[in-house]
């Protein structure tokens, strides 16, 4: 509980460096402006932009808006109550529970606080069928898997790229390869696309088989400590790799003539590779959108898709908790509990 009348506890970083860099503090409760409201944060999730940020990064690429100056509260993916409402906002009331990415791409969320000022146009309802932890697990890896899959959702340019994200149709026909299956953006494009009836090949390590295929629903499971993808599956509709780095361009061998490799990360392609394999190369950057929000709401409330928590740490413990981030290997979302 915040410590006086018109204060909070929140995460507030003074410099940048490792997870001892984030400071546990006493700070102003925000105040909503028009369009926003004031959310009583019950749970936040943790993201790479997170600890981008923590280590110096001030600007999302390809963004042109004003870098964040320090102190800052970092923070993006929020679940909690609406405790006030500013002019301009209809869609929601005090008392609602609701989830979001807040002003992303960017790193003003701040969501790491016990309250916090969110657009209400990044906002959904929270669904019934889940608690406030795994709602705010959802925004980011979530929106990420649906913009990259199901609907990209706006017309903003890539920063990668010249041609717009288009995603590739999914129906019972396609086969689709999912690079990093168990972490937090590949477990819900896994179960997006077997929500599309896609055939899935999931790829991570070993320990994450029984997850990802018992309780997941994937088809093939590819433990990558012991096989390459390319060596075992050919003919894949659409590869979605949410690993990166330099390895990536490997997986341009497992796409059939006319298939399409999204990379969450930027990877380094080669184009004449790209043509002679007759293949695409796509991606995006998440927006915040409270609208597919809601659709990915109306999912997780049906158990059509779910949220995996990897761990949960207090407000207190985000050091903790960004240090089990940087230990990798991670099993769907980390998040932060608030209330």
């Amino acid at each position: 509980m915040p410590t006086s009348k018109n204060t909070m506890m929140a995460i507030r970083l003074h410099e940048h460096g490792g997870p001892e860099v984030l400071r546990h503090e006493e700070v102003p409760i925000p105040e909503p402006g028009p369009g926003e409201v004031l959310v009583r944060v019950h749970a936040v999730g943790i993201n790479p932009p997170d600890w981008y940020l923590r280590n110096g990064l001030t600007k999302v690429p390809g963004e042109t808006g004003p870098t964040v100056s320090l102190p800052v509260i970092p923070g993006t993916d929020m679940s909690g109550v609406v405790a006030a409402v500013a002019e301009g906002v209809d869609d929601f009331a005090v008392g609602d529970e609701v989830f979001g990415l807040l002003r992303f791409p960017g790193f003003r969320g701040s969501a790491y606080a016990e309250y916090v000022a969110a657009p209400a146009s990044d906002l959904a309802l929270k669904p019934t069928g889940v608690d406030h932890v795994q709602a705010a697990g959802a925004p980011m890896a979530g929106l990420t898997a649906w913009q990259f899959l199901i609907e990209l959702g706006h017309d903003h340019p890539s920063t990668f790229q010249a041609a717009p994200h288009r995603p590739t149709s999914l129906d019972a026909d396609t086969t689709v390869l999912v690079n990093g299956a168990a972490g937090g953006v590949g477990h819900f494009a896994l179960q997006l696309a077997k929500w599309k009836g896609a055939h899935v090949i999931a790829v991570a390590s070993g320990a994450h088989e029984a997850f990802l295929t018992k309780e997941l629903g994937a088809d093939q499971f590819i433990d990558y400590t012991k096989r390459r993808p390319e060596e075992l599956v050919h003919d894949v509709d659409l590869v979605l790799d949410t690993v990166g780095g330099p390895d990536s361009r490997r997986l341009l061998r497992t796409l059939k003539r006319g298939g399409a490799q999204f990379p969450v990360f930027p990877g380094n392609f080669d184009d004449e590779e790209i043509a002679k394999l007759g293949v695409t190369v796509s991606g995006t950057q998440v927006r915040s959108n409270g609208a597919q929000l809601a659709e990915l709401g109306r999912l997780l409330d049906v158990g059509t898709i779910r949220v995996a928590i990897d761990s949960t740490f207090s407000l207190a413990e985000a050091q903790a908790a960004h240090e089990r981030a940087a230990r990798g290997h991670i099993r769907g979302k980390i998040a932060l509990t608030v209330i």
